[in-house]
């Protein structure tokens, strides 16, 4: 594609246009490998209480654009504990009939309209980007026309811009996280608070929803999901969190350079030959205006304030 903000995805995706190779066949859309999951790992709707403390925002850094590493401090917040799922999200849009930016462009049928899809490489082809900007793709139809959410109410709702995410907040009674306040967060929740991959990969395996073999040619789906899972799939970190790291990417309130956001967590696009952002430190531009099906969202609530007396 050459939509102009296709380019402001994350950078991994532009070099995949010179990689060339045969791979084995695998789904085209948000299919995994197992439908399914405990549910008994979360309690949807449920917030964590994150206290007041200090930590080092860019611990570690890998890429530039995580530094410099500083000491700051955090107040206390309410963090939901899982990325807003598409029941979730139908809720809003059933009580308020909004529209999210992907359908309102489609519906104007203008430059650039609809949201971007990532699609597995077809075995035998030459592997152009894997990534299109679908006109029908929406929350609603993961993948375009034809395609929907049906039986898919707890995976993650995608499709969505930071505008759409901020309107979800509001109505809920919460708003974005700042990028300090997730990756404070997200910080305190490593099971090895020395080790940024940590919340990825323990000694057993997986701990979150990544890509496992070479990006884009295959995902094995070691950790069980070739595309998006669930929320509450996969243990919770050391504060009750679930998937802080991986899934999909999460929306802040922080700018990051002109008309972009950003993006934090990585998602199950990240795999460590091409995008090793499946750490807390980890940082990524996002076009506020648009949207993908690796971009999702959870939201912050503040404590209540003390009545002064």
């Amino acid at each position: 594609m050459t939509d102009r903000r296709i380019k402001t995805l994350p950078l991994w995706v532009g070099l995949t246009a010179i990689m060339i190779a045969a791979c084995s066949p695998q789904p085209a859309n948000e299919t995994t490998r197992a439908e399914t999951c405990p549910t008994s790992n979360v309690s949807i709707g449920t917030f964590v209480q994150i206290p007041p403390g200090s930590f080092e925002k860019g611990a570690k850094p890998i890429y530039p654009e995580e530094a410099p590493t500083l000491r700051l401090q955090v107040s206390g917040f309410e963090l939901l504990s899982h990325e807003v799922t598409n029941a979730e999200f139908a809720a809003f849009v059933d009580a308020t009939g909004y529209v999210t930016d992907a359908e309102s462009s489609a519906q104007k049928d203008q430059l650039g309209a609809g949201s971007a899809v990532f699609q597995h490489p077809v075995e035998g082809a030459a592997l152009a980007s894997p990534w299109h900007l679908i006109k029908d793709a929406n929350w609603r139809q993961p993948t375009g026309a034809g395609s929907s959410i049906e039986g898919r109410d707890q995976h993650p709702v995608i499709h969505v811009s930071k505008r759409d995410a901020e309107a979800y907040a509001d109505w809920a009674g919460g708003r974005l996280p700042s990028e300090v306040e997730w990756e404070y967060a997200a910080s305190l929740g490593l099971p090895d608070s020395e080790d940024q991959e940590s919340g990825a990969y323990g000694p057993d395996g997986p701990r979150a929803n990544t890509w496992q073999g070479i990006f884009p040619i295959a995902d094995i789906g070691t950790d069980g999901f070739q595309g998006t899972a669930p929320v509450g799939c996969y243990d919770a970190d050391r504060l009750g969190l679930h998937d802080m790291i991986g899934n999909v990417w999460e929306w802040t309130s922080t700018p990051f350079a002109a008309n972009s956001h950003t993006i934090k967590g990585g998602s199950y696009l990240c795999e460590a030959n091409f995008c090793r952002r499946f750490r807390p430190a980890a940082r990524h531009p996002q076009e506020t205006d648009f949207s993908s099906n690796h971009i999702g969202f959870r939201i912050v609530r503040d404590p209540p304030r003390a009545e002064a007396f």
